[in-house]
């Protein structure tokens, strides 16, 4: 890891200098005392050059290589419930190493121990075969818990987390959580209209709990907040609705054009800066300035509720509802909006899948799913805009040739001539094609290069949105969903047709629910 990023951070050498020291006896730790005198290279050196080796390596021994991992794949990837075949996600343990995390962490660096058999807790069938532990190892636990869907656990050293074997994505009992996971977010729109009634009203409630449980709601409803819970001391400092706090938010009566302005700026999960002005309604941001009056930086803004109040509220307005359905309507909602208001049913697949990932971006954004731009991006525009150069060249000097043999084959009035300057026509035609559609790469990379388009595609979206798209508009699914991905949504494709609409048409409110 000496090349990367995160090794110049001083949390991070911190951290991995005080594990180190604990592995070291007790002669090492009176001589190694500072990082920086400790040079790792010959260490790095060598697991570079193994790297090398793998890269150089021919194609046989790569083919070997992958039947190997393939035989190892049948062998420990498969498990049988309720009597079927089912893939495993992630049968292989994440080795030891360094913890690296998200933004600053502030565990960074720390040592991710080897997991050994001791460590781990094992679930299976009554009447199964226990798998074997290693070798003089023994299990930590054997279990029969038919509740729960993971394979086997273990806590990791760093974080004290569990964490888990599970199915694969596209086994049947994930499907159908799936399914069951837009289906609720579905009927969420029976209800939207009477939810957002209610915490509108609550705005005016004279008890403050109310009121700051209706304006998270809000939030939560609007900008797809997660929900937050507190945080430990040694945990990342990321923050969600519930767990504002005022240095978090900065109230604007009037900011450039618009009235009613509040800017959140704060680090949302996985350490990714959540940075957005909006306008609100004038109630709420009256309700923010009576949360914040006479608090500290560090006082949270809905201080009279929590995130378990605030679950509880939304099982109360509606069966299943928690944050995430909210997030998944709402993205699935935008989605669809969006598709519904961009697409040309006369423009060219390029140009329709241009405007698929832009009604996607707008999902991304609203959900706040953003990476860093990629390392090769710079090389790789610079190749496109290359490529659109030269095939700009080309273009030219085809067009001067074509409208010189368009004007031979009329002045000769020839069946020969006319095809030739036919031919080249077409040949004119593909080249205009294929710039149209570099240049559509070009805008595509460039206005996605800040944007995680994946996340949202795989865990917010309602695929049937997507599938029913694809088929209205003859797009391909596999230009919208890869080989794993269109595994995982199997079941969409076959369910949605071309009038897949979502969410469910003239929506019923149901009192009795």
């Amino acid at each position: 890891m000496l090349n990367h990023e995160c090794c110049r951070n001083r949390i991070f050498y911190r951290n991995f200098f005080r594990d180190f020291r604990l592995t070291m006896t007790a002669r090492e730790r009176k001589i190694i005392k500072d990082f920086h005198k400790c040079n790792f290279y010959e260490i790095f050196k060598f697991f570079q050059a193994e790297s090398n080796k793998r890269l150089a390596a021919t194609k046989e021994e790569k083919l070997a290589k992958r039947k190997k991992n393939e035989a190892f794949v049948n062998k420990y990837g498969f498990c049988l419930v309720d009597g079927h075949r089912e893939r495993i996600s992630n049968f292989r343990l994440e080795p030891p190493g360094l913890f690296r995390g998200r933004g600053d962490h502030p565990k960074m660096g720390m040592i991710k121990r080897r997991v050994q058999a001791c460590d781990i807790i094992i679930n299976c069938g009554r009447d199964s075969k226990i798998p074997m532990p290693p070798r003089g190892q023994m299990w930590k636990e054997v279990r029969h818990d038919n509740t729960v869907t993971w394979l086997a656990s273990w806590v990791d050293n760093v974080q004290g987390q569990s964490k888990y074997i599970i199915l694969n994505s596209w086994s049947k009992i994930r499907c159908e959580s799936d399914h069951n996971k837009y289906e609720t977010a579905r009927r969420l729109h029976k209800f939207i209209d009477k939810i957002r009634a209610t915490y509108r009203e609550e705005w005016k409630s004279k008890d403050i709990f109310v009121r700051q449980r209706a304006v998270a709601l809000y939030f939560i409803d609007k900008l797809a907040l997660r929900v937050g819970n507190e945080k430990e001391k040694d945990q990342a400092d990321t923050v969600g609705c519930c767990s504002l706090r005022v240095e978090h938010v900065q109230l604007h009566r009037r900011l450039m054009d618009k009235e009613y302005v509040v800017a959140f700026d704060f680090l949302g999960k996985d350490s990714i800066r959540y940075y957005k002005t909006v306008e609100v309604e004038p109630r709420v941001f009256n309700n923010l300035k009576l949360f914040v009056k006479d608090k500290g930086k560090s006082y949270y803004v809905f201080d009279c509720l929590n995130a378990h109040e605030l679950n509880d509220h939304l099982k109360n307005l509606m069966i299943g509802l928690t944050t995430k359905v909210f997030r998944t309507y709402n993205a699935s909602l935008t989605l669809q909006n969006q598709l519904d208001e961009l697409t040309d049913e006369e423009a060219t697949v390029a140009e329709k899948l241009l405007v698929y990932n832009r009604a996607n971006r707008a999902v991304a954004i609203l959900c706040n799913h953003q990476r860093s731009i990629p390392k090769g991006h710079q090389q790789i525009m610079e190749n496109l805009r290359k490529k659109i150069h030269n095939k700009s060249n080309a273009i030219n000097d085809l067009e001067a040739e074509f409208n010189e043999l368009k004007r031979s084959a009329t002045l000769s009035g020839t069946a020969k001539d006319k095809k030739i300057a036919e031919c080249k026509g077409k040949q004119l035609e593909r080249l205009k094609d294929q710039l149209k559609k570099l240049k559509l790469e070009e805008t595509n990379r460039e206005e996605n290069k800040c944007v995680a388009l994946t996340t949202s595609k795989l865990n917010y979206i309602d695929p049937r949105i997507s599938v029913a798209w694809c088929k209205k508009n003859n797009v391909p699914i596999e230009k919208i969903f890869n080989k794993t991905q269109r595994t995982k949504f199997l079941w969409a494709i076959h369910m949605a047709d071309e009038n897949y609409h979502f969410p469910e048409e003239s929506p019923v409110i149901d009192d009795d629910n």
